[in-house]
């Protein structure tokens, strides 16, 4: 009997000792888990975002006959159409990428950033573009009347309420291209959404850009960016214009390492493809392409893609299912301006989306002021009041849980919606707003915190 009480004291201290160690190795755990860097390799980003980076850094480790295999054909192609001094200045002043990657947060390729390339100046273009916008009249004759006319004269006076630290800059300029993919990429965003034409084709105030996208991707990859497209509402656009075109994108661009695709719930790599003002086409005819049984139809073909439609009206949303798009966004940066672009209808709009299989993909932005080229628009202004408007953006989008978020935009400087560097300016006749108190570059550091924020949170989401 003294043996066996022996024996089962022993037994006891044994299991609270073995208990015990466990306990402290769970402790050691859960503090080095702690510690971990935000930017450590694995679990960042997490889930969908992950194997594209994972993909981009391979890349970035490739050599240079590697890479030249991967886009093939698609490397003479590029290369014709660089302007000498790009390509000259890209060689000069790549800095090895391990640097790069300590120096910059890590992107985020579930935060996609709207681009525009359509800026001039004499220096690169012969000429001013874009930044002198011309005065836009009300519709309305008799309010028309009321407001000036004419169009602004750069460098002083350009077609915007706020003024870029890069000053009326070329969207030619390699240092230009270059100095905004830092930025973009300091935000810790991951995709450009380019604004794009056709080849030869420009908004009305503009000039073509197309001959930009493969300078674009080139410096979009040595940041580690990728690039999608978003597709403007050129003149005939249709079904079969569409199919021509988003081949072309897809046969021209696709090979590069830059260009981005999407991975699906079903484990596919698509295109994404934006299309603005989609609603303006009825859906009869982007049936015919986005349907499998459409008559002029791309899925289940090799230029088949993610299409993203705007969404403007609540009506929209049922447009968007019949026509066959994959999902929606709703640009605006305007909270109340329209259906989608008003924050407390996004989990209405996600939960129609999530019930009909589609994408929702929120947009937002830092505020909006275009009455620099709208001056009888001030009732749609909305203040940054320094950036809680921003803030409160994003909050409602994360409420919603998307798979995406859209930003409203990196420069899209008529209509104020730009988180580029501002800087203050004063001219004889005009007063620049700007970002005081805070300094040029707040709403990319809010950006990046943002895009951590939703890293962290989507973990949780997919738990």
């Amino acid at each position: 009997i003294l043996n066996y009480d022996i024996m089962a004291r022993f037994r006891r201290r044994t299991c609270i000792i073995l208990l015990l160690f466990i306990l402290f190795i769970c402790s050691i755990m859960m503090a080095l888990k702690t510690l971990r860097p935000d930017r450590a390799g694995f679990g960042d980003p997490f889930g969908l975002g992950l194997l594209p980076e994972l993909q981009q850094r391979t890349v970035l480790l490739d050599s240079k006959q590697n890479l030249l295999n991967r886009v093939q054909g698609d490397t003479v192609t590029r290369v014709s159409n660089l302007h000498s001094i790009a390509v000259n200045t890209m060689k000069a002043s790549m800095p090895p990428v391990n640097k790069l990657e300590e120096e910059l947060s890590s992107p985020n390729y579930n935060f996609h950033i709207f681009y525009y390339s359509w800026f001039g100046n004499p220096q690169f273009d012969g000429k001013y573009i874009h930044w002198n916008h011309p005065l836009l009249p009300h519709w309305d004759p008799k309010i028309a009347n009321n407001y000036p006319k004419g169009r602004h004269n750069p460098p002083e006076d350009i077609g915007a309420n706020f003024y870029p630290e890069l000053g009326s800059y070329s969207s030619k300029d390699p240092s230009v291209i270059e100095a905004h993919m830092k930025q973009m990429r300091s935000a810790s965003t991951g995709v450009i959404v380019l604004s794009w034409y056709p080849p030869g084709m420009a908004d009305e105030n503009g000039e073509p850009t197309d001959h930009l996208v493969p300078v674009i991707l080139d410096y979009a990859h040595k940041y580690n960016l990728k690039v999608t497209f978003h597709i403007e509402p050129y003149k005939d656009r249709d079904d079969r214009s569409m199919y021509h075109n988003v081949k072309y994108i897809i046969d021209k661009y696709g090979g590069h390492p830059a260009f981005y695709r999407h991975k699906t719930s079903t484990g596919r790599f698509l295109p994404m493809f934006y299309v603005y003002d989609s609603y303006v086409t009825i859906p009869e005819i982007w049936a015919n392409l986005l349907t499998v049984s459409g008559s002029q139809t791309i899925r289940n073909t090799p230029y088949d893609a993610l299409f993203i439609a705007l969404l403007v009206e609540e009506r929209h949303k049922h447009d968007i299912h019949r026509s066959g798009f994959d999902g929606m966004y709703t640009y605006f940066a305007t909270n109340g301006f329209s259906y989608g672009s008003s924050h407390h209808n996004w989990a209405s709009l996600k939960a129609f989306c999530d019930s009909n299989n589609l994408m929702f993909i929120p947009s937002v932005g830092p505020g909006y002021i275009d009455t620099s080229i709208r001056p009888w628009n001030n009732h749609n202004t909305r203040n940054r009041v320094n950036g809680k408007y921003y803030e409160t953006a994003f909050s409602a989008a994360l409420l919603v849980r998307p798979e995406i978020i859209s930003i409203t935009s990196f420069n899209e400087w008529h209509e104020g919606t730009q988180i580029e560097k501002a800087v203050p300016k004063r001219t004889g006749q005009v007063v620049y707003l700007d970002y005081k108190p805070h300094k040029p570059n707040v709403y990319l550091e809010l950006t990046q915190k943002w895009s951590e924020k939703y890293r962290k949170e989507q973990e949780q989401w997919l738990m």
